[in-house]
């Protein structure tokens, strides 16, 4: 049975190749138009690449010479110095500034988001305008830097880390509220359909089937962007937004350099550390299975 399965498929392979293009050759040969299409742009983008390392003056020799001196730089800040105690102090005072505006700044836009993602999502709000209104102001918000927002509210509220709060809250209402619009669109409809068909208004099928599938999810997106943020604290510290910014700005601009390395370090064991335990908490949220 094996070998007459075999023999027929060969037969057909040989003798009914010819027929089949025959009978369908519009169907099997290539889509020329496409083809020069994709081809097209692919050379657009390969001009456009080229073209862009040519006004930003693009050179390998600038690199091959720049990476000679970063490596004097390195040299400069090994071993990694503290200086006195009086410092270390006054760092790990700064660090914790700087934990405190990410966390701050993280949880505030995580609640000011969660309802205008509400009025963002197709499956929450059934008229079209206000929902294209608030997806639109939600990407106006997003299209503003960190850094940028940093700027404004220093000239808004002045120095100090109430600026760096509001900069990092201001800009992450409008990642958050893509996020979660996003979430709450994607998530499982028949709980909500479950709902309104025994009788539930429309309010409660989203208190009690939309709402309960997606809080995992905002958790585990708050854990990571906690642990984004304490980075982005860190540089709009340098515009005068407090935290352990401003003294690595200090540092590094009075060429201290082997005190610039300490904070360097600092900061990337503490983002270590939030990123081990985000990851454990994440696991015990959502589940390895999820997670993965």
């Amino acid at each position: 049975m094996t070998e007459k399965i075999t023999v027929t498929q060969s037969a057909f392979n040989t003798s009914d190749l010819d027929s089949v293009r025959s009978r369908f050759g519009q169907h099997m040969r290539p889509d020329m138009g496409q083809r020069i299409r994709t081809i097209a742009i692919g050379l657009a983008l390969l001009v456009l690449f080229i073209t862009g390392l040519n006004m930003l003056e693009f050179s390998p020799l600038r690199i091959w010479n720049g990476v000679g001196k970063l490596g004097e730089i390195i040299g400069l800040m090994l071993p990694p110095s503290v200086e006195t105690m009086s410092r270390l102090w006054l760092y790990t005072k700064s660090l914790g500034e700087t934990l405190a505006i990410a966390f701050l700044g993280t949880s505030l836009a995580c609640v000011i988001a969660f309802p205008l993602a509400l009025l963002a999502a197709r499956n929450v709000v059934p008229f079209r305008l206000p929902q294209f209104m608030m997806r639109r102001g939600l990407d106006t918000i997003r299209g503003i830097d960190t850094l940028i927002w940093a700027l404004i509210w220093i000239n808004v509220v002045g120095l100090g880390p109430f600026a760096g709060v509001l900069a990092i809250m201001t800009s992450d209402i409008g990642s958050f509220g893509k996020l979660f619009s996003e979430t709450f669109e994607s998530a499982d409809r028949k709980p909500m359909e479950g709902i309104l068909a025994s009788g539930g208004s429309h309010m409660a099928s989203i208190r009690h089937g939309l709402i309960p599938q997606v809080l995992p999810v905002i958790a585990s997106q708050w854990l990571y962007f906690f642990e984004s943020n304490t980075r982005s604290a860190t540089i709009i510290g340098i515009v005068g937004a407090g935290g352990i910014g401003l003294h690595l700005s200090e540092m590094i601009r009075t060429l201290e350099w082997q005190q610039a390395s300490f904070l360097i370090l600092m900061v990337l064991i503490t983002v270590a550390c939030i990123d081990m335990i985000s990851s454990r908490l994440r696991f015990a949220m959502i589940g390895p299975e999820k997670h993965a």
